[in-house]
């Protein structure tokens, strides 16, 4: 029986659901939502702070603020709380209500941009809201989950690793692709690795990351109005892109299993089944890595007039697929 102090110090790394009962494919699904964030952020987000304080940059008196769509957000918050920082979070407009009160729960302030840049969106808006404020007041200190290498190193050194524990013969990986830290971690990490792993990439239909025409998203977490700085492609071997209603109905599939899921774990589970659709699979070892869990979104995903207003009355019974990324820049093993 574990017993803590802090709330960081609890993250249950060793959970998987084999979805080929209700799914018809022979895939696991990582969850990385057992934590008191309720998500992967807390990997990311407890890799940036510490390495903020052995650097001297995050001392007391500063005030910790980021840029998220959410679950970073209440990373950064429980992490503040626990140490002892105050947290602004920059978030939008389609960050969910609850996470918005769990930021404010835990003893921070939430801001909420209105209004997306001409040039880079909401993503766009919230970066040039969070650089003002830390050109005007220097107790601000930005992390930058876009730039940060700690990102995408928290995943290189425990979220890999423990897959390849877990999977030794592991032979396909879907990652989700919000800021790409834990795409880049993980794909770097079995590129290094002792045989051979396709890591395909899981986005939004609307999202710029793989240089698709920006569209209008309305559920937080994957896909991104700025192309993350992080990424590198050539680590890449594949991307699938899915529609909004797609990763909805992924969700309502899940939920009828027993298994409450966000809309990030919907859109990566949607993107790998709609693979495994057009391959033969039987032989291989995949893995899905599910970010999230679903209470965040029982306002949205799992509302129904919220559903039919933005995506229609049928959304739960139209059968939709995906759409491969046709990019050429794509590396393959």
């Amino acid at each position: 029986m574990p017993v803590i102090t802090v709330p960081e110090a609890f993250n249950e790394e060793e959970l998987y659901i084999d979805l080929q009962w209700s799914f018809g494919h022979p895939i696991y699904l990582k969850c990385e939502g057992f934590n008191f964030a309720g998500s992967i952020k807390l990997k990311a987000a407890t890799e940036m702070v510490d390495a903020a304080e052995r650097d001297g940059t995050l001392t007391a008196g500063s005030v910790l603020i980021e840029s998220s769509s959410g679950n970073l957000g209440v990373a950064l918050s429980m992490l503040a709380a626990s140490r002892g920082y105050h947290f602004l979070c920059v978030t939008d407009s389609r960050c969910n209500l609850s996470t918005r009160r769990a930021i404010e729960a835990l003893g921070n302030e939430v801001h909420v941009v209105t209004e997306p840049s001409a040039a880079g969106g909401f993503l766009g808006a919230r970066i040039d809201y969070v650089r003002a404020l830390c050109a005007s007041d220097s107790r601000y200190v930005w992390l930058d989950q876009y730039r940060n290498p700690n990102n995408w190193r928290s995943h290189y050194r425990r979220t890999a690793p423990a897959i390849a524990t877990a999977f030794p013969k592991l032979d396909l990986l879907f990652v989700g692709a919000g800021t790409t830290g834990t795409l880049m971690g993980c794909a770097q990490y079995f590129r290094e690795w002792h045989r051979p792993v396709r890591v395909i990439a899981v986005d939004s239909v609307g999202s710029v990351t793989f240089g698709g025409p920006p569209g209008q998203r309305m559920l937080p977490g994957l896909g991104t109005s700025v192309r993350p700085p992080l990424l590198d492609e050539s680590y890449v071997d594949e991307v699938i892109l899915v529609e909004e209603a797609d990763t909805v109905r992924a969700c309502h599939r899940l939920a009828r299993s027993g298994f409450l899921f966000g809309g990030s774990t919907g859109t990566v589970v949607s993107g790998a089944t709609a693979w495994l659709d057009r391959h033969d699979a039987r032989d291989l070892t995949a893995v899905a890595i599910a970010p999230d869990l679903g209470e965040r979104y029982l306002d949205t995903i799992y509302h129904t007039n919220w559903l039919h207003d933005i995506y229609g009355d049928q959304v739960l019974d139209v059968a939709g697929k995906p759409a491969e990324h046709p990019s050429p820049t794509l590396q393959c093993y």
